[in-house]
């Protein structure tokens, strides 16, 4: 690291801590030359894949263009904001923890579908209408269906969840 002082190039780290939560290092550094300190940050540079659209055109990941989509949806919806940058951000995260160059649009649809089933369900739905372009009433219709008996599977999973903690307390 070329000190901005001297620029002689030889520095030694004194410190390093993260910062920005957790997504920087923050470098205490001295020159070797004349003594001075000076802070540094690293940031991991993490490049996003390209989608691959339907009609096999390749274009580069619009995060803009995503949270859009997600306002979109969750329009008049009761959705806090910060659980909307939260789910955007986790969506992000699992593109980049892929780690492939490219990656097909239908992946990203379904990534946001399942990120908005979770956050609300009216939303979900408008978001999956305009996704799976939906011809009439009977898609919607099924949509519906299908989204009641995820939730009643996961409503019974709950239930069977606490049946051990009970068995185990009766004993104890």
């Amino acid at each position: 690291m070329e000190c901005p002082f001297c620029g002689h190039e030889e520095t030694k780290v004194i410190d390093s801590r993260l910062a920005g939560e957790g997504r920087q290092i923050r470098r205490r550094r001295q020159c070797l030359d004349c003594n001075e300190r000076f802070t540094t940050f690293e940031t991991a540079e993490l490049v996003m894949p390209r989608l691959i659209k339907n009609d096999n055109s390749r274009q580069p990941f619009d995060e803009t263009k995503l949270r859009s989509s997600m306002v979109r949806a969750l329009e008049k919806r009761p959705v806090p904001s910060d659980e909307l940058e939260q789910a955007v951000g986790r969506l992000i995260h699992k593109l980049r923890t892929m780690g492939e160059r490219e990656v097909p649009s239908r992946l990203v649809g379904e990534l946001v579908m399942e990120e908005l089933r979770a956050l609300d369900e009216v939303a979900y739905v408008r978001f999956a209408s305009v996704y799976r372009r939906f011809q009439d009433v009977t898609e919607f219709e099924e949509e519906i269906k299908r989204l009641q008996k995820i939730s009643d599977a996961a409503a019974s999973r709950e239930q069977m969840s606490l049946l051990p903690d009970l068995l185990s307390k009766k004993r104890q």
